[in-house]
């Protein structure tokens, strides 16, 4: 697939699983949820990976690493998601996780020393002031509850565990583990934690059989797990961190929008404001020198 059909297939089903997510809150506990997810998911490229005879064996040492992948892209990330959702509209958590991209640019210059542009600190000025204007007319009535700030915040916790888990991502990758078969063993392993996490807390393990929560399962298993991340990761691996979360320009959108359609959410001049600077900071960001496009 060309990096254009890698980062449409990435964006369509990404920006609509922030829905999808909505119906898989309910009588099930959230961290359960994500392990049932996970599971199914790895299940999936393992049988994949079974057909196609791919090579399933690593060393101790990749198993550790794709362990961390694991913990912080498949499973804390997702069970910060879960959360949020709660008390937030979909879109909205959307809007937050947009800044995965100006997360991405610091991790890559602590972990990798890629250099930081001045128009990177620029676009994560514009990132930080549209997201506030998204939640401006809670913010400037004073009216957004407790619930909703502990959603935002875990939402932004969330953010920063889901970029480090795309360096952790970008370190697997420059190790050439195959994306296939590492993807398998990382959500095994988010999948195991999630699963650990759910027991301590004494949640418990039930599955709900209504059609809206299975269809949901499956949905977000197969095209927001499987085929959402290989794309993400395989255009990750042959672009950089960086600007494959330009992603994250596009997402909010198509989330929005179907939380407009779907969860009553209302817009606004402020949110369309916010919305705005957030997608001109990402493309401030991750738009190339003219000296990097000609290399």
């Amino acid at each position: 697939m060309s990096d254009l059909a890698l980062y449409a297939c990435s964006v369509l089903i990404w920006g609509s699983t922030w829905l999808a997510i909505k119906f898989q809150l309910g009588l099930v506990p959230p961290a359960v949820s994500v392990a049932w997810r996970f599971t199914a998911a790895a299940l999936m490229l393992l049988a994949y990976a079974g057909y196609k005879r791919l090579p399933l064996r690593f060393d101790a040492r990749t198993h550790l690493w794709l362990a961390l992948q694991g913990l912080l892209l498949f499973g804390i990330n997702y069970v910060l998601v879960y959360l949020s959702e709660q008390s937030l509209a979909s879109g909205l958590v959307a809007v937050i996780f947009s800044l995965m991209a100006f997360y991405n640019i610091v991790g890559l210059r602590l972990f990798f020393g890629v250099p930081v542009k001045p128009s990177a600190l620029a676009g994560a000025a514009l990132g930080i002031v549209g997201v506030a204007l998204v939640f401006w007319p809670e913010l400037s009535h004073f009216s957004m509850s407790p619930a909703r700030l502990m959603g935002v915040i875990l939402a932004l916790i969330g953010t920063a565990v889901s970029s480090l888990g795309n360096m952790t991502a970008t370190r697997n990758h420059r190790f050439q583990l195959p994306i296939i078969q590492a993807n398998a063993w990382a959500m095994m392993y988010g999948a195991a934690f999630v699963a650990i996490y759910a027991a301590l807390a004494g949640q418990r393990f039930v599955f709900e059989r209504s059609p809206s929560y299975v269809f949901s399962l499956l949905y977000l298993a197969l095209f927001g797990s499987v085929i959402a991340f290989v794309a993400y990761l395989t255009l990750l691996g042959r672009i950089g961190a960086d600007r494959a979360g330009y992603s994250g320009v596009a997402i909010p959108i198509v989330a929005l929008v179907l939380s407009s359609l779907f969860e009553d959410l209302h817009w606004n001049a402020a949110m369309v404001g916010g919305i705005a600077m957030c997608v001109a900071g990402n493309v401030l960001v991750l738009r190339r020198s003219p000296v990097a496009a000609r290399s």
